[in-house]
């Protein structure tokens, strides 16, 4: 269970419940008010070694950005919802590349707006619409800080159209297995080879846990996929990616085997991670090879295409060979 070392809010969120709960749940933590989550001056100008501390404080705030952003993968719009960032500390994090030190947690209180502007598109909608609600943060995570999913799963269920969707790299899936509205939600499991996960996803759940919470999540009438992300091109990366194929394939549940998908996404870098990590986690293994990538728009780098095409070409013959039946809904 994370608990902070100091919570940062703006004032305003004394006029919301969950903002009262959370104040009341962390009476004894140190506080600070402050006037906007995005911009907290104190917390910006800390060193990159500070990163994991940084980690350790809890923003909340209200949320005031809600545009929906057309997307056709598993989604039909990325919608910002009740949180941003992590207390993971991923070393290749998208969210460290657009908010450098300040991608920590910040929770949102105003869920009662983001949530009736969902279940409003929904309503008005002609077909079923399917909307990404963790794109910008890890909702079993959160969950267990806020019991907003359960919340939201529960409430969505009254809308008698559309889905919701969100990946997790967590397990701690047991609070929303019984609740009302499961058959309307998606849960896409990132899944990565344990070398991987151990190296590189710093405090996310083992791959172990994450095999049994997806079994759990089915079995419970989940519509579930499967995330193979970041794929990450490490030496032995074609060993490690067929020893992960071969494991989901022994160890997922005939349920979820039956008619799981595939989502391949390949990592991307930048040289905001670079720095950070080197000052932040200097034991850490490079997740920059200069032979293998290339610049990708500011500061930003890629596989080469050429490599990219050649790994890409691997992974789906892999998936394909332990998972004939099941479709690979895209690759990036």
């Amino acid at each position: 269970m994370f608990r902070p070392n100091a919570i940062y809010y703006e004032e305003s969120i004394i006029n919301y419940p969950l903002g009262k709960q959370l104040l009341d749940k962390y009476e004894a933590i140190p506080k600070f008010i402050i006037q906007n989550h995005n911009n907290i001056p104190e917390m910006r100008s800390k060193e990159n070694s500070d990163f994991p501390k940084l980690k350790r404080n809890l923003i909340i705030g209200v949320r005031k950005t809600h545009q929906f952003v057309p997307n056709h993968k598993v989604s039909d719009f990325l919608v910002p919802y009740t949180s941003s960032g992590c207390t993971a500390m991923c070393l290749y994090c998208y969210l460290v590349c657009h908010y450098n030190k300040c991608s920590y947690l910040r929770l949102f209180v105003n869920r009662e707006q983001m949530l009736g502007k969902i279940i409003k598109t929904a309503m008005q909608s002609s077909q079923a619409l399917t909307f990404e609600i963790g794109s910008n943060s890890d909702l079993i995570l959160e969950n267990s800080i806020t019991g907003n999913l359960a919340w939201t799963i529960e409430q969505f269920a009254n809308c008698k159209k559309g889905f919701l969707t969100f990946p997790t790299k967590f397990d701690m899936v047991d609070s929303i297995l019984t609740i009302n509205g499961r058959e309307k939600v998606i849960v896409r499991m990132s899944m990565n080879p344990r070398e991987i996960i151990q190296k590189v996803e710093f405090g996310t759940s083992p791959l172990q846990n994450r095999i049994v919470a997806i079994n759990k999540l089915k079995s419970a009438g989940y519509p579930v996929g499967i995330l193979i992300a970041p794929i990450i091109l490490v030496e032995n990366w074609k060993e490690l990616y067929e020893q992960l194929l071969l494991q989901l394939s022994n160890e997922l549940s005939p349920e979820v085997k039956k008619d799981v998908f595939f989502e391949l996404i390949f990592m991307t870098y930048s040289y905001v991670h670079t720095k950070i990590n080197e000052d932040a986690f200097p034991n850490a293994i490079s997740l920059y090879q200069k032979d293998i990538m290339v610049g990708s728009g500011r500061g930003k780098y890629r596989y080469r295409s050429n490599i990219k095409e050649e790994a890409s070409t691997f992974m789906t013959s892999l998936v394909k060979k332990y998972f004939p039946k099941n479709k690979i809904l895209y690759i990036v």
